[in-house]
């Protein structure tokens, strides 16, 4: 629990707002806190051996599998309560700052078996090994094993992965995680009933059921998981020219987001043959569409539900207007740059950048197309940015019209 907790302490900013953000964080840590729970299950499997006290343990009439599970099972049910603890804590954190979705706590079972489950094996381990550097041993090996097969691993055995990598916005198939509790919790009944039952054939039921979960996951492979659809969905504010549409995962940011382009939008009131709007569906905008700065990943443009710097989001959204989705890349002249520029410092003026212009010589030109820009009158700067995205928009930058 407290190395969870300080995992997703030190990444707050990474996934305190967004849900699925959250999920793919606490699983993550998986990586190291696996690695610990079965090196805490191996360093308890030889707590007879250091206290010496394996030969009074045998005059028990208690059988030793009994002894095995009375000495293993604490371990393995307190790590899987930890981790249970420590992802319920993140979802409480995220829960306050959260702009849309809803929690993703599907991979939580799953995670909490394969926690036990580590615990278990490992203690089986430390009862077989003798060495006191089992433990520790045991620890980085399982930490560069989950993250090179996790990492690098062949594409049949990243399924197989109780910690693989899993992307923000993807889910998994519901049964996934039930699977992963049988492969994962079937391979350390196996070693505990070979190691400790009076008879050995008991271990074969367990071990059959592990291995048929695990073909099941190897053969399904990248089907075990699928896109959110919420990360296909928008949702838009058509009050304004263009439309401000964000991915509806973060729904409840976009009174932010309209706020933060207010100045654009108001600046752009009249102008024609402007994009259609602003879209964040996570690819390349489409015909008609402006690319919105992306919200994601968490802890750039938005930290906790808050945009971070919201003058800077209106400026990287003024300049999207001029790239369009349709059009070809090219080497734009240096005109072209020039009124490219002088039209995203004027549709969102960001202070900091002004006053780099401001000072530069090699920006004159910048500072004299903006100033022409300023100093037209209303109509004729409407109609100029007209003629300007009507070029931009028909893919023929060379038609810009000169400042």
């Amino acid at each position: 629990m407290l190395t969870s907790g300080a995992l997703l302490g030190g990444t707050a900013d990474r996934w305190q707002g967004g849900w699925s953000e959250t999920a793919v964080q606490v699983h993550t840590a998986m990586v190291i806190t696996l690695p610990l729970a079965a090196a805490a299950g191996c360093w308890q499997g030889g707590r007879e051996r250091r206290r010496r006290t394996e030969e009074l343990w045998a005059t028990t009439v208690r059988p030793p599998l009994a002894r095995l599970l009375v000495a293993a099972l604490p371990v393995a049910l307190w790590v899987a309560v930890g981790y249970l603890v420590a992802g319920a804590s993140a979802m409480l954190a995220t829960w306050p700052y959260a702009r849309g979705d809803r929690p993703h706590p599907a991979l939580l079972p799953g995670d909490a078996v394969a926690m036990a489950a580590g615990a278990l094996a490992g203690h089986v381990l430390g009862r077989v090994v003798s060495t006191r550097l089992a433990a520790p041993l045991l620890a980085m090996a399982g930490y560069v094993g989950l993250a090179v097969v996790a990492l690098d691993g062949p594409a049949a055995a990243r399924p197989l992965n109780p910690a693989a990598l899993v992307a923000v916005g993807e889910l998994p198939v519901w049964w996934q995680p039930w699977a992963m509790a049988v492969w994962t919790g079937g391979l350390a009944c196996a070693c505990a009933l070979a190691y400790a039952a009076r008879r050995r054939v008991t271990a074969l039921p367990p071990l059959a059921l592990a291995l048929a979960a695990g073909v099941l996951l190897a053969q399904s492979g990248e089907g075990l998981w699928h896109a959110d659809p919420l990360t296909r969905r928008q949702v838009c504010d058509t009050s304004t020219t263009p439309a401000v549409c964000v991915n509806a995962r973060y729904a409840g940011m976009l009174p932010q987001v309209g706020d933060a382009l207010a100045g654009v939008t108001g600046r752009l009131e009249g102008v024609r043959n402007l994009p259609v709007r602003w879209a964040d569906h996570g690819g390349a905008p489409r015909a008609g569409e402006a690319e919105l700065p992306g919200l994601i990943p968490l802890g750039w443009s938005a930290v906790r539900g808050r945009l971070t710097d919201p003058e800077r989001f209106a400026w990287e959204a003024a300049g999207a207007l001029s790239l369009r989705g349709d059009c070809p890349e090219e080497q734009l002249s240096e005109r072209v740059q020039t009124t490219d520029d002088a039209v995203r410092g004027y549709l969102a003026p960001h202070a900091a950048r002004d006053d780099l212009d401001r000072f530069d010589p090699e920006r004159a030109a910048l500072r004299e197309a903006r100033a022409r820009l300023t100093r037209m009158d209303g109509h004729e700067r409407r109609e100029w940015l007209s003629a300007y995205f009507a070029a931009r928009a028909g893919c023929h930058p060379e038609e810009v019209p000169a400042l």
